[in-house]
């Protein structure tokens, strides 16, 4: 009896574990922009676009796409995968990763619409006359304006207000 009640003990943890393992994240593999479609539009849950900045000269934007498995998953943790998936790709060009658009779920998240987050970024050299790099001060601000709205401590019309003012400042 007490070798059964250890199996069953087993089967419910490997269970337990392949739910926890499977409830992460979809991340498809990162792709050009330009020959290939956002998964927010071959969704029935549209998302929200913010434009960081725009596209320099001569770079090819990309898009990297992340999705929690589950409503349980914060946008924040998805975003900073999907963040740290387009680093690394740029990485391995040797170039630094620039965020030109970003593309948000928008709450409640059930019924399907988890949290998403889609990416189109750049490639650019490590100093860059054309573009700001991600450690530029306006990146920093809008990142951290976006998830002020994301965690509903501002309201949209602040958030737009605000994001008016960063992108005016020279």
């Amino acid at each position: 009896m007490e070798i059964r009640a250890n199996y069953l003990h087993s089967v419910v943890l490997a269970g337990l574990a392949s739910v926890v393992l499977a409830s992460c994240t979809d991340s498809p593999a990162i792709q050009p922009a330009s020959s290939s479609k956002s998964k927010f539009e071959l969704s029935a849950y549209h998302g929200e676009t913010v434009t960081v900045r725009s596209t320099p000269p001569d770079v090819e934007e990309y898009r990297v796409f992340q999705e929690g498995s589950t409503g349980f998953v914060s946008i924040q943790s998805v975003r900073s995968d999907a963040e740290q998936r387009a680093t690394a790709f740029c990485d391995g060009t040797g170039k630094t990763m620039l965020s030109l658009r970003e593309t948000t779920a928008t709450p409640p998240y059930i019924l399907g619409n988890f949290p998403r987050v889609e990416i189109i970024f750049g490639c650019v050299d490590k100093v860059s006359a054309g573009g700001a790099a991600p450690d530029d001060p306006k990146y920093a601000k809008l990142v951290n304006l976006r998830k002020l709205l994301e965690a509903k401590i501002i309201t949209q019309q602040e958030f737009d207000a605000e994001k008016a003012k960063i992108l005016k400042t020279p």
